[in-house]
């Protein structure tokens, strides 16, 4: 009979030492969360919900891995919460996860950032959760395939012209600029009618008043997209991003993955040094480099080629090694949307 009392007891002390835990990390968290939102709310309200870590876990099926989302690795979960499907990330590093609460709630209002709907404050790492957005990740090799299915042209510079909206509101729409610093096709969602939701702002970074950008102690960057001049000086400022986002706009353009850190440089010379295109007056052929669904969906159209022509040397233009030389988010951004209305319906 002993045996069998104490065996009993058992589960009920775990339950006890897992509730202790939960308390301990809820406090441990929600004080930095609170200590970072009154320092970044400047008197606005961003009203989140606080989860509780036993809703996150019934929604994932216990973080079940038929739950992870394309293209993730037990980071980010789709679950049902309050009768309805919503992301869950997962966050191993408190500061990041804080970071990513502070910003994502603060972009929460742009149309083309994935909205924070609340936290769980009581694992040992927050926890987020976000509206959902069906299609998806953003394929990173460039190939743009959401359903089987090859994004044409139009959905694309959609995409790439939305995209730089939401770089802009991040840029110029708060007190004090915010780089993103690591904007890849891996922190792009795209929700059932192919709008893109910019999302993850972990490795982002505010700069400070009076300065015109941040000097770190090392650089971070998705492999493909980091700027240059960013890797080699560890200075971080809104041209970082207008960098990246000039080697995503080719990845779109070109179809064609971006490998190693100066492949958009690479791209460069070998637009400007082959002789096979035309380079004179600074024409490019853009038969020799773009996607050929792209080049087929235009066909002989001259205002369809010319928008493509201006779209290519927009993405140069934000891939230039010097960063004066290239134009702020808020300009590309007005030549995406000029570049989109060239060709009227």
């Amino acid at each position: 009979m002993a045996s069998k009392a104490s065996f009993s007891i058992i589960p009920c002390v775990k339950r006890k030492e897992e509730k202790e835990e939960r308390k301990r990390s809820f406090l441990k968290n929600g004080s930095i969360l609170l200590k970072d939102l009154i320092a970044s709310c400047d008197g606005k309200s961003h009203p989140i919900r606080c989860y509780s870590a036993s809703e996150l876990i019934r929604a994932t099926n216990n973080f079940d891995p038929s739950c992870v989302i394309d293209g993730f690795h037990r980071d980010m979960y789709r679950g049902i919460l309050d009768d309805r499907t919503v992301i869950i990330k997962k966050h191993y590093d408190v500061d990041r996860a804080i970071r990513n609460i502070i910003i994502s709630m603060q972009m929460s209002t742009h149309k083309n950032s994935l909205k924070l709907l609340g936290c769980c404050l009581e694992f040992d790492g927050p926890a987020l959760v976000f509206e959902n957005a069906g299609k998806g990740l953003l394929n990173n090799h460039g190939s743009l395939v959401v359903d089987n299915e090859l994004l044409p042209w139009k959905t694309r510079l959609r995409i790439a012209r939305q995209l730089a909206s939401a770089l802009t509101y991040l840029h110029t729409a708060f007190p004090r600029p915010i780089v993103h610093r690591n904007l890849s096709p891996t922190c792009i969602l795209l929700d059932d009618d192919y709008v893109p939701k910019l999302f993850d702002f972990s490795d982002s970074i505010t700069i400070p008043p009076d300065q015109l950008y941040v000097q770190e102690n090392f650089a971070k960057w998705t492999v493909g997209y980091g700027d240059p001049y960013y890797q080699k000086h560890y200075i971080s400022s809104e041209k970082t991003d207008v960098y990246s986002f000039g080697v995503l706009s080719l990845v779109f353009l070109m179809r064609r993955r971006a490998t190693y850190w100066n492949e958009a440089r690479n791209v460069l010379e070998c637009l400007t040094e082959n002789p096979k295109l035309n380079v004179s007056d600074g024409q490019i052929q853009i038969e020799t480099i773009a996607d050929s669904k792209i080049l087929k969906e235009v066909g002989g159209d001259e205002q369809a080629q010319r928008q493509l022509q201006d779209f290519l040397a927009l993405a140069l233009l934000c891939i230039q090694e010097k960063t004066e030389a290239r134009p702020d988010m808020i300009e590309v951004a007005k030549e995406l949307v000029r570049i989109d209305k060239s060709i009227l319906p």
